[in-house]
């Protein structure tokens, strides 16, 4: 495929893309959305929604369920947008050039279509959740289809993405309890700087790329060892807000020895990566983030627990 046809695909579909069947369209485009990924944001939106259902008196399984509905709808939603916005750019990237609409199985209506139906599940579900849900569901939404812009204008576009995973955790919150509490900002802080950090180090991928088609980075508008190094302070802010966190909820030991261990595995996901060496961004950008976030949610809960059984009662 020449430059020229790639764009005129990902711009408006290869001819034959009009009569694939719309549930293999639909399929393509939630294809280039890894479900795997929901572990980075999903483990720290059920922890906060845990502290809360402690804290007003115990779990009420239809609340859980719309918590479960908003993260995937939202999440839906922005990465389909994302795969939008940047269809230009992913038929280009020998990286991306394989994603649904770039190849030829999907439309960019397609695309639009899953994003306007998520965002429409995702309201429903905040007004059911109550009003405040509701009346921050529409900023919300904004804010998460946004940040897929960031990259045109800004280098702060990694913030962004820390700050759009960081809603999950207050969100959480407010649809529990109705109302707002420091614990989950506090918690939604580290998710900022956690996120911003993994995703410096993952666009580490594209230094080249980005630089020539003027996508906004920081390892793209600095050097890549600044760019770790940016990194490594995110982390460690994050686990500052981690250690505040654990602190402001009171938490028991199965924590502090979870968050240990996240100490390690943050020193080891720097220490395996490389400037100029991206063979080992896959398992430093997830598999070791993805740890850190189900240990984390599981240290809580084990917490919880071990807090329950000492007191007789709940809490951590």
């Amino acid at each position: 495929m020449t430059f020229a046809s790639s764009q005129n695909t990902a711009l408006s579909g290869s001819p034959h893309t009009a009569r694939l069947p719309l549930i293999s369209r639909v399929l393509a485009v939630l294809g280039d959305i890894k479900f795997a990924h929901t572990l980075f944001a999903l483990p720290f939106a059920l922890l906060a929604a845990h502290l809360a259902f402690v804290t007003t008196g115990g779990y009420r399984l239809g609340t859980l369920a719309a918590i479960l509905v908003c993260m995937v709808s939202a999440r839906t939603a922005a990465m389909s947008f994302n795969r939008y916005l940047d269809r230009d750019l992913d038929s280009v990237n020998p990286r991306t050039r394989d994603r649904s609409i770039p190849s030829g199985r999907a439309r960019p209506a397609d695309t639009l279509a899953v994003v306007a139906a998520c965002a429409l599940i995702f309201i429903a579900a905040c007004w059911y959740l109550g009003p405040l849900p509701l009346a921050l569901s529409v900023p919300t939404i904004a804010f998460l289809l946004v940040y897929s812009a960031s990259k045109r204008f800004t280098t702060l576009t990694h913030v962004w993405l820390g700050s759009a995973l960081a809603i999950a955790p207050t969100g959480a919150w407010i649809a529990v309890t109705g109302g707002w509490s420091w614990l989950p900002v506090v918690l939604s802080a580290a998710v900022v700087f956690w996120v911003a950090g993994f995703d410096v180090i993952y666009a580490l991928q594209d230094v080249d790329f980005d630089r020539r088609h003027r996508v906004f980075s920081i390892p793209a508008r600095f050097s890549e060892k600044a760019a770790l190094w940016s990194a490594r302070l995110m982390h460690l802010a994050a686990f500052i807000a981690l250690a505040a966190f654990g602190w402001l909820a009171g938490i028991g030991w199965p924590y502090w020895t979870a968050l240990a261990l996240v100490a390690i595995l943050l020193a080891v996901e720097h220490s395996i990566v490389r400037p100029g060496d991206p063979s080992r961004i896959g398992i430093a950008f997830f598999t070791i983030n993805g740890v850190i976030s189900i240990l984390i949610y599981l240290s809580a809960l084990a917490a919880s627990l071990v807090g329950s059984l000492e007191t007789g009662g709940g809490g951590l």
